[in-house]
């Protein structure tokens, strides 16, 4: 099993001590309802079992918006640094090299600290 590792903020933005999110089996990176999943630096083994380089790829220059989630999401990051801190439950940190997931029904805000480059699918 992969360890997903994140650092969180709290409601009120005060910075949490990074922790460990949800523990996920490196070849089964699903979106679980409410949560952001984080792999951090996934083999090439498992981006490949996933079919991560034949997705579309996104990009995005450094902004904030928001966003909400009408399906699931996987994406994996080539370039770029990203929070996203949903309306519910704990914000998240990533960035190039890592695999995220988001749940479908999740409204959030998207910080994007460094352009964006990504794989991405909703299913």
């Amino acid at each position: 099993m992969a360890l997903a590792q994140a650092t969180f903020r709290g409601p009120t933005g005060a910075r949490k001590a990074s922790r460990a999110v949800r523990t996920v089996p490196k070849a089964s990176m699903k979106a679980v309802p409410g949560e952001i999943q984080v792999v951090r630096a996934p083999s090439v083994e498992q981006l490949q079992a996933e079919g991560v380089f034949s997705w579309p790829i996104w990009t995005c220059d450094a902004s904030e918006f928001p966003w909400t989630y009408d399906q699931n999401e996987t994406c994996y990051l080539l370039e770029g640094e990203v929070e996203v801190i949903p309306e519910v439950g704990e914000s998240a940190s990533f960035q190039a090299g890592d695999l995220v997931s988001f749940p479908a029904g999740m409204t959030c805000t998207w910080k994007v600290a460094k352009a964006v480059k990504k794989h991405y699918k909703f299913y």
